[in-house]
């Protein structure tokens, strides 16, 4: 489709690609939009109505919304932003450079201009800087028949209608009701009489994180928001705490890869914004291979009587970082879906021990058998299946509390789980190996 809006563009056939994207979808807009060049992008941008504008331009790449508003004039920056839902305005707003901002927000009509201000003011990582004030409150005193007048009245400027939250005179949510129960209810019914008052609510406080488990708990499809004093301020729907869950799964596996976050896609870093999110780990890990050197360096008389030991040095070092490896991200699986909670830092501790007992037993046999088959002598073989044995008993256990402690401690399990467990291990199994080969080969 790209190609086609390319061809028609430069046909001059402007009305067919009207038709066209009049029948497209925002979202597949967008992407297309991303896959044109900037003068091109600019012009097709224009050729929209009004409303699939704004729903295009909130999924928009950040720098392609920027080049847009650099473009156009304040009139046009401040239809789209008007028009925007109030969470996609601050999370372009967000993305954007100081000059940008200004210039943004001195064309908007002043009342958005005021509440995008009031989320500004949130934490980054906390829920009421990604909620939404575009949704449907209702009074627990109305009938059905005026619930359905008022969603009518508002429901058109709302994210979502399917779900409308009762609150008191004083704002305080006091409970819920969807779009199913208001239909299958009598219109002279009251709204007390059929919501449900159990209502499951994050605080603007709350972490995003937090947030997340929530959404996955109870599968909701949006969730209230209210402040300290229990007022309803705002709901985060799906779709935006998806994008929380993609947000913190990519952080988690940039820290395990001893990677410094990054705030763009890997396309569109620099080469050296890339560089520096990697090279503070590798400096660290880098110095940490000292240690495992010096390690071996004080063992340089076992090694010449021995030369022998070092072919096996790897076999090591590699399975005690894999067997830490697979405790470790389970354990911050579960510690991310609050499957696993820090009190069960001892349950988790025997249940991995035992799997180390298994594991490394077996490993150990099989690789004891396997280095006698090369025609090594027994006492060689002995000494790397049991190194092979305790480490992997070692790098398990660590492996799984390591990310608990961290998360105690108010350290990100991850950092914990990648590079702290890396550099423990490393150094621990070639000292196990050491001490293990001078006690049976008497080196």
């Amino acid at each position: 489709m790209a190609n086609q809006i390319a061809t028609l563009l430069n046909e001059a056939e402007r009305f067919v690609l009207r038709k066209e994207l009049d029948q497209m979808n925002h979202v597949d807009i967008a992407e297309e939009l991303e896959e044109l060049g900037e003068s091109d992008t600019l012009k097709v941008f224009r050729m929209l109505s009004k409303d699939k504008a704004a729903d295009t331009f909130a999924y928009l790449d950040s720098t392609i919304q920027q080049s847009i508003i650099e473009a156009i004039t304040d009139r046009e920056i401040g239809s789209i932003i008007d028009e925007l839902f109030l969470d996609d305005a601050v999370d372009f707003i967000e993305e954007m450079p100081a000059n940008v901002v200004r210039r943004v927000l001195a064309n908007v009509a002043p009342d958005k201009r005021d509440m995008i201000n009031s989320f500004l003011k949130y934490p980054e990582d906390s829920t009421g800087s990604i909620m939404t004030i575009e949704f449907v409150d209702l009074k627990d005193e109305m009938t059905v028949a005026e619930a359905f007048a008022r969603i009518r009245s508002v429901g058109p400027n709302k994210e979502t209608v399917y779900t409308c939250y009762v609150i008191d005179n004083a704002r305080k949510l006091i409970g819920f009701v969807s779009a199913r129960t208001l239909f299958l209810s009598n219109h002279d019914s009251f709204i007390k009489d059929i919501m449900e008052p159990n209502v499951i609510f994050a605080r603007t406080s709350d972490d995003k994180e937090d947030l997340m488990n929530s959404f996955r708990k109870y599968g909701y499809l949006a969730m209230p928001v209210v402040d300290s004093e229990d007022r309803l301020v705002g709901m985060v729907t799906f779709d935006d705490a998806l994008t929380v869950q993609e947000e913190e799964d990519t952080e988690d596996f940039e820290k395990m890869a001893a990677l410094k976050p990054s705030q763009n896609t890997y396309l569109k870093t620099t080469v050296f914004e890339l560089s520096k999110n990697r090279i503070f780990w590798l400096l660290l890990l880098n110095l940490s291979v000292f240690l495992t050197g010096s390690i071996v360096a004080m063992h340089e008389g076992m090694l010449a009587v021995m030369p022998s030991l070092v072919a096996f040095m790897p076999l090591l070092m590699d399975t005690s970082g894999d067997a830490g490896s697979q405790s470790s991200t389970l354990v911050i699986r579960g510690l991310a879906l609050e499957e696993i909670k820090l009190s069960d830092i001892l349950k988790v501790f025997f249940i991995e021990l035992r799997v180390a007992l298994i594991c490394g037993g077996v490993l150990a046999v099989v690789n004891c058998f396997r280095i006698m088959a090369f025609g090594n002598s027994f006492p060689l073989a002995l000494t790397v299946s049991l190194s092979l044995y305790v480490t992997i008993i070692l790098s398990k256990t660590a492996g799984a509390i390591l990310p608990i402690v961290g998360k105690m401690v108010n350290l990100d399990p991850a950092v914990m789980a990648g590079p702290a467990l890396t550099t423990i291990v490393d150094a621990v199994s070639i000292l196990i190996y050491f001490s293990i080969a001078k006690a049976i080969l008497g080196l």
